[in-house]
């Protein structure tokens, strides 16, 4: 508690803690939404299994554009990505040594997840467990990492993304979100495959709503003709080399901005989905015609605006709240694991299902019924527990990746858990201590620029880790995989994933 409260009273005062608790609160949807509609059933084998609830539950449809929270992930990615490349840039840093140190936050708890599965797959094995089993129970702990993917996808082409922001606006997003509709007709009318680059394109497109937020709150503002004072009092900058050229390339953040994004996006998800062709589920079900989250649709992207516009609308209540020590500690708390929470909180289904089996307890009511709504309470309860204990076992990964960050880059645009304190700081004129020297963790700043085998190197790694995650996803869910995992995935992930290891410690960042 002394450590939240020491961190909470050296948050700077300009830090948009807002998206700490959009961040948080979007992870912590994600897992009571995960674990209220999974259903637990006996197979034809008398061995349990799950599915959604939500085809028994037609009128609960709607929620899901509430429950649907992956563009919010997007939108706070893309504020926090800018803010930490302007960040990295301003001390000498390239692209190459700014992506190896996002990943390092994403992939080291994302590995601890995968050595763990892959090794209690193993042991699966050893004591006779069948493959098919084993792969159905792996494929399930690891639904989390197609998101992961989707997420990890966008995050190198932060620099090339957000010079184009910088260069034409919110001109940007608009034209994503007419190339996501193209790919819509193509999967209403064919050819389908015209459909492919929606999974990355409709993803890109609130991301860059992020960056048009961090530029907002920076003052980055490009207006039509002359120069007015930026948002919540900043000075407004312009960019000689872009002229005049754009109209502006923040956010609107007034309320009624906001009050226009809510009815203008919900009223085209309606129409989209009452007379038009989209279902009114923004969460894939089998048998959709059309799917609004993979890829993501024209639908999902009104949904989003009319998120974007409730979310705008709260932001100064919020901001007020969270100026409150109490509060904002319990985000910072949140926030030091909470890819931990994500990604291991279908483990803990796993975990309590299999006790709950091994004992003879395990209930299965039938979706939708009382007996099933009267399980949800102690259901959510029992699983909370089991997911603290994971995330105390795990979790420490994830808080030490933070701290080791944050000792290197000292950026008030980290995750506040990420931030130093004053003390542990040298003092004025004392040299940073580091014992990574050379290495592509502590920026440079000399002018020289990073190895081209380094960049082709991290290219590679991030490659082959994003392959991996996507190969785990779209394998069969019962195939006779030995560890759980397909093999040239895991091999794909290791070998990607220790690359970058060796690139952020200094390995060939020596030219």
């Amino acid at each position: 508690m002394r450590r939240l409260a020491r961190l909470a009273a050296q948050t700077p005062a300009d830090r948009e803690r807002y998206l700490d608790l959009l961040r948080a609160l979007a992870i912590l949807l994600v897992v009571l939404g995960h674990w209220m509609i999974a259903t637990i059933y006996y197979g034809a084998d008398r061995r349990p299994d799950g599915h959604s609830a939500l085809p028994a539950m037609p009128w609960a449809y709607p929620l899901t554009w509430a429950a649907q929270v992956m563009p919010v992930f997007f939108l706070v990615g893309g504020y926090a990505n800018a803010a930490s490349l302007a960040s990295q840039r301003a001390r000498g840093a390239d692209a190459t040594g700014w992506l190896l140190g996002r990943s390092a936050r994403l992939l080291r708890p994302t590995t601890a997840l995968v050595l763990a599965l892959a090794g209690s797959a193993l042991i699966a094995r050893l004591v006779g467990a069948e493959p098919g089993q084993v792969r159905t129970v792996v494929w399930f702990a690891t639904v989390p990492l197609w998101f992961l993917a989707a997420y990890l996808a966008v995050v190198p082409l932060t620099p090339v993304m957000y010079a184009l922001h910088r260069r034409f606006g919110l001109r940007v997003p608009v034209a994503l979100v007419l190339l996501v509709a193209l790919g819509d007709l193509g999967r209403a009318f064919g050819p389908a495959e015209l459909a492919l680059p929606n999974y990355l394109l409709g993803w890109l497109a609130i991301h860059q709503i992020g960056f048009a937020w961090y530029d907002a709150r920076r003052g980055n503002c490009i207006p039509l003709h002359g120069t007015h004072p930026a948002i919540d009092g900043t000075s407004n900058r312009t960019d000689p080399a872009a002229g005049n050229r754009i109209r502006t390339r923040c956010l609107p953040m007034s309320r009624r901005a906001a009050v226009l994004m809510i009815t203008g996006g919900l009223a085209v998800a309606v129409l989209l989905t009452g007379p038009g062709p989209y279902p009114v589920s923004m969460i894939n079900l089998p048998g959709q015609r059309l799917d609004n989250a993979a890829p993501p649709s024209v639908a999902l992207l009104a949904v989003a605006t009319a998120q974007l516009g409730l979310i705008l609308l709260l932001r100064e209540p919020a901001e007020r709240w969270l100026r409150r020590s109490r509060p904002w500690q319990a985000v910072i708390a949140v926030n030091a694991v909470v890819l931990t929470v994500f990604l291991w909180h279908l483990s803990a289904v796993i975990l309590l299902v299999g006790g709950l089996d091994g004992l003879g307890l395990l209930p299965t009511p039938a979706a939708g019924t009382r007996a099933w709504f009267a399980w949800r309470l102690p259901w959510l309860l029992m699983l909370s527990v089991v997911l603290a204990v994971l995330v105390t076992i795990f979790g420490p990964v994830e808080a030490r990746t933070g701290r080791s960050t944050a000792s290197r880059h000292h950026s008030t645009d980290q995750p506040a858990t990420d931030r130093q304190h004053p003390a542990d700081r040298p003092a004025a004129g004392q040299r940073q201590p580091d014992h990574r020297q050379g290495g592509v963790d502590r920026p440079r700043g000399d002018g020289r620029p990073t190895p081209w085998w380094t960049v082709a190197l991290a290219v590679a790694g991030y490659a082959a880790v994003v392959y991996a995650m996507a190969a785990n996803s779209v394998a069969p869910k019962a195939a006779p995989e030995p560890l759980g995992l397909p093999v040239t995935a895991l091999v794909a992930y290791l070998v990607g994933a220790g690359t970058l290891r060796l690139l952020r410690s200094g390995w060939g960042s020596r030219g």
